[in-house]
């Protein structure tokens, strides 16, 4: 017989904390750019997923968001975003481990460093940055398929493993 009061097994997850952890941005080119003629400059974004273990079942995550605006190569604004925040993760597979911290937390963090961005152009004289949804499964693939296989147990340097430690 089971008992009712023992607690459920299975995976326990839980978004401890999130903050802004570094923001920049630039519009070198003040006040000229906003006399300029051309209302249509060349956005690119970058954005780069990182993580960490904090402590047992503790990881830190990080959002990089890198955007910037050109008009033929004059810069128009620079911005830069780090957003991070700190999840418990426990009873999960450890084949798990990674996709889950590189996949679904940002996930859950992109919303909040969008809004961080939009805010900080706007803020800057310029329409809101509204980026588009990024597909973290796709740059999670991506990551893997870049990544060398792990060195030799004799060589020096940091492993290139993306999956964490327990």
């Amino acid at each position: 017989m089971t008992n009712p009061a023992a607690p459920a097994e299975g995976p326990v997850f839980a978004v401890l904390t999130q903050y802004l952890k570094d923001l920049s941005f630039e519009s070198p080119r003040a006040p000229d750019i906003f006399l300029a003629q051309d209302k249509n400059p060349q956005v690119t974004a970058d954005v780069k997923v990182e993580a960490r273990p904090l402590g047992q079942d503790v990881y830190e995550v990080e959002l990089s968001i890198e955007a910037s605006a050109k008009t033929g190569e004059e810069p128009v604004f620079v911005i830069e975003c780090l957003y991070a925040g700190v999840f418990q993760l426990s009873g999960l597979g450890q084949e798990h481990l990674g996709p889950f911290l590189m996949i679904e937390c940002p996930r859950m963090l992109f919303p909040f460093a969008r809004n961080i961005v939009a805010d900080s152009t706007r803020e800057g004289g310029f329409p809101p940055l509204l980026l588009q949804p990024v597909d973290f499964v796709e740059l999670y693939r991506k990551r893997i398929a870049a990544q060398e296989p792990p060195p030799a147990p004799s060589a020096q340097g940091p492993s290139s493993k993306i999956i964490l430690p327990n």
